[in-house]
C-alpha cells in the first residue's frame, strides 16, 4: 500500500498524461512494424514506423514514407485509431472506459484529463469527456457520410473503398491530423467543391476546440453568453483564415507550379483550403514545395499560432496570440489592465502567454538551426518543416521522407513535444504556487 501510495505521489498528473502518450506511441509502433501491417513483403522499418505512430498520435501527419503505399487496410486502420486516440485526448479516451465500467471518475481521472484538456475544470470533466466524444463522433459520421457518397457517385471508388476512404479522411480532417490514403492524394480535387469544401469545414471545425464547441452547441443563438475563450477562437479563426487565404490567392495567382494553370474560381477555392490548413489540418491540393518563399514565411506565422485549446490543434493557441494582441493595444493605449472584450484578464494570464511564446520560439529555432547543420536543405525549408512538426499540422515541402535519420529523429521528437509540450507547460504554470514573502527593490531598465 505504501509503494502505491508512494507511486502516485511521483506520478502526478502531468506525468500521468506523459507516460500515457508515451505508451499508446510504442503499442502504434509495435503493431505498424508488424509484417501485417506493410504493403508488400517483409516488415517497416522501426523508424518509418515510430515516425508515423508519432504523427498520429499527435495529429499531426507528417510522414517519412508514402502512407497508401506503406501501410495496408490493417495498418491505415492503426494509424486512424491512434489519430482518433490523439484528437480526442489518451487521458479523455480513459476516462471515458472508467465512465462506462464504473460510472465515475476518481480524482486522479479527473486531474489527468483536466491537465490534458488545458484548464477545463475538475467539475467540469465528466460533461467534457462526454461531450467531447458525442461531437467528434456525430462530425465525423456526417462528414464520413458526405465523403463516402461522393467518392462513390463520382464513379472513382467502388462502394467499399468509397466508404473506408470517406471514414478514414473525415477522421483525418476534424482531428488536425493530414494522413492521406486516396491513390494520387487530394491534388486532383483541388477544384472539388464538395471534397475541398467537407475537408476544410472539417479542419476548421476541429481546430476550435471542444470546449468552444460545446458552447456553441448550448448558446449559439446567445452570442452575449460565449466566454472570452470562444470570442478570442472564433475572431482568431475568422480573421487568420481570410488573411491567408488573400495573401495565398494574391501571392500564387500567376505561378505556374501553384495557382497559375487553374481557373479563378478554383484559385480562390485552393487559396482558402490551404489558408485552412494551417490551422492544423496538413492537407493540401497544391504543391507546397512550389509555394513562393513569401507564401511559406506567412504560413509558418499561421502554423505556429494554430488553433483553438482543448481540441485537436497544434501551435501556441489562437488565445494565446489573442492575450499577446492584447497586451499589445493596452500597452499602446498605456493602460494598467488588458481587457478583452469587455472583460478584464486576471493577473498572470499575460505572462503565461508570454512565457508558452517564447519558449515556443526557443524550441522552433533551436530545432530550425539543428536542423539545418544536420542537412543541406535551405534553412527557410528547414524551419517549414520543424514549424508544421511543432504545431502538429503535418504540411511538408516535401523534403521530410529524404532527410537523414537524425533530421527525422528530430522532427518526432519536435511532433511528440508540440502535442504535449504547450500542456504540460501551461498546466505546470497555472498550478504554481510560490507566494514570495518579500519583494525586491524596484528598478526599471531601459527598454527599446
Amino acid at each position: 500500500m505504501a509503494s502505491r501510495t508512494a507511486l502516485r505521489r511521483r506520478f502526478g498528473p502531468a506525468t500521468t498524461v506523459l507516460v500515457a502518450y508515451a505508451a499508446v506511441v510504442t503499442g502504434g509502433t509495435a503493431l505498424l512494424v508488424l509484417p501485417i501491417a506493410k504493403a508488400g513483403p517483409g516488415r517497416s522499418d522501426v523508424l518509418d514506423a515510430l515516425f508515423t505512430a508519432i504523427s498520429a498520435v499527435s495529429v499531426t501527419g507528417l510522414t517519412t514514407v508514402d502512407t497508401p503505399r506503406q501501410w495496408n487496410g490493417f495498418g491505415q486502420t492503426v494509424i486512424l485509431v491512434l489519430v482518433q486516440a490523439g484528437g480526442l485526448g489518451i487521458m479523455t479516451l480513459a476516462s471515458l472506459i472508467g465512465l462506462a465500467v464504473a460510472r465515475r471518475l476518481t480524482l486522479g481521472s479527473k486531474l489527468s484529463t483536466s491537465v490534458e484538456a488545458q484548464g477545463v475544470g475538475i467539475a467540469d470533466i465528466r460533461r467534457f469527456v462526454t461531450g467531447a466524444i458525442r461531437i467528434s463522433l456525430g462530425i465525423e459520421a456526417v462528414g464520413a457520410l458526405l465523403l463516402g457518397t461522393w467518392f462513390w457517385l463520382t464513379g472513382d471508388f467502388s462502394p467499399g473503398d468509397a466508404a473506408w476512404f470517406g471514414v478514414f479522411h473525415s477522421v483525418m480532417a476534424f482531428n488536425n491530423a493530414g494522413f492521406v490514403i486516396l491513390p494520387r492524394g487530394l491534388v486532383p480535387f483541388v477544384g472539388d467543391p464538395v471534397v475541398s469544401g467537407v475537408i476544410a469545414a472539417l479542419v476548421l471545425i476541429g481546430s476550435l476546440g471542444f470546449p468552444v464547441l460545446d458552447e456553441l452547441r448550448r448558446h449559439w443563438r446567445t452570442p452575449r453568453r460565449w466566454t472570452v475563450n470562444t470570442r478570442l477562437v472564433l475572431w482568431g479563426s475568422v480573421v487568420l483564415t481570410a488573411v491567408g487565404t488573400v495573401f495565398i490567392v494574391v501571392v500564387e495567382w500567376g505561378r505556374a507550379g501553384t495557382l497559375g494553370p487553374l481557373d479563378w474560381p478554383t484559385k480562390l477555392l485552393a487559396g482558402f483550403f490551404q489558408a485552412v490548413q494551417t490551422r492544423s489540418g496538413g492537407f493540401n491540393t497544391v504543391d507546397v514545395g512550389a509555394l513562393d518563399g513569401a507564401t511559406l514565411l506567412v504560413m509558418d506565422v499561421l502554423m505556429f499560432i494554430g488553433g483553438g485549446p482543448a481540441g485537436t490543434a497544434g501551435g501556441i493557441k489562437l488565445t494565446t496570440f489573442g492575450v499577446l494582441f492584447f497586451v499589445l493595444v493596452a500597452e499602446m493605449r498605456a493602460r494598467s489592465s488588458v481587457n478583452v472584450f469587455g472583460k478584464r484578464l486576471p493577473a498572470g494570464v499575460d505572462r503565461t502567454a508570454i512565457t508558452i511564446s517564447l519558449v515556443s520560439v526557443a524550441v522552433v529555432v533551436g530545432s530550425t538551426v539543428a536542423l539545418t547543420v544536420i542537412t543541406d536543405q535551405p534553412v527557410g525549408r528547414m524551419a517549414f518543416e520543424a514549424i508544421s512538426a511543432f504545431a502538429t499540422v503535418g504540411l511538408s515541402t516535401g523534403v521530410t521522407p529524404d532527410l537523414p535519420p537524425a533530421a527525422q529523429a528530430l522532427l518526432l521528437v519536435l511532433m511528440f513535444a508540440g502535442r504535449l509540450g504547450p500542456i504540460l507547460l501551461a498546466s505546470a504554470l497555472a498550478v504554481r504556487s510560490r507566494p514570495l514573502t518579500y519583494e525586491f527593490p524596484t528598478e526599471r531598465p531601459i527598454i527599446g
